[in-house]
Parts: C-alpha cells; sequence; structure tokens
C-alpha cells in the first residue's frame, strides 16, 4: 500500500512538472511576440506622489501608500484627489477591510 501511494505522489509530481513547464512556454512564446501592446511608459513615482501629497494632512502614510500603488500600476491620477478615472488600476485598488487604497 505504502508503494502504490509514493507512486500515485510520484505521478502527480511529474504532471504538475510538465504542466509548469507547458505554461512557462507559452508564457514565453506570448511575452516574446513583436505585436505585443507597448511598453507603459515609465513614471517618477516619487514626484507623482509628492505632488498627489503635497495637501494631505498626513504625507508620510499617503506618501508611502502612493508609492506602492504608483508601483503596482505605473500611475498616478493628477491631482491632489479624486480623478481616479485616469487611471483605473490606481482607482481598483483596496485595503482588507474594502476602502481605497491609494490616495
Amino acid at each position: 500500500m505504502a508503494i502504490f501511494k509514493i507512486l500515485l505522489a510520484s505521478f502527480f509530481v511529474v504532471a504538475l512538472l510538465h504542466l509548469g513547464s507547458d505554461c512557462m512556454t507559452i508564457r514565453n512564446v506570448v511575452d516574446d511576440s513583436p505585436a505585443s501592446s507597448p511598453q507603459p511608459q515609465e513614471i517618477d513615482c516619487d514626484e507623482a506622489c509628492a505632488a498627489r501629497c503635497q495637501s494631505s494632512s498626513r504625507p508620510n502614510l499617503c506618501h508611502r501608500a502612493c508609492g506602492t500603488c504608483c508601483d503596482r500600476c505605473k500611475c498616478v491620477p493628477p491631482g491632489t484627489s479624486g480623478n481616479y478615472d485616469a487611471c483605473p488600476c490606481y482607482a481598483n485598488m483596496t485595503t482588507h477591510h474594502g476602502r481605497h487604497k491609494c490616495p
């Protein structure tokens, strides 16, 4: 019975490794295609977040949260608040409590 369990576990490991290698191959083919969408523009997150958080009552907290969001989304909405339609990724990030993560 123990040999059967070992063989069954080995089969699953091999199947998972094979499936993972297929996914990696597909991902590499898709990533290397020349017709893929253009790369997003680089943004200076420190400068963009300094402008976004200039009138915040808690500038350090605002700048830290904005920096995290900017790193992930590669954009920061213009102005000191609102304007989330300019950067949907930034607007859709939430905390564990369902509140906006990004200032």
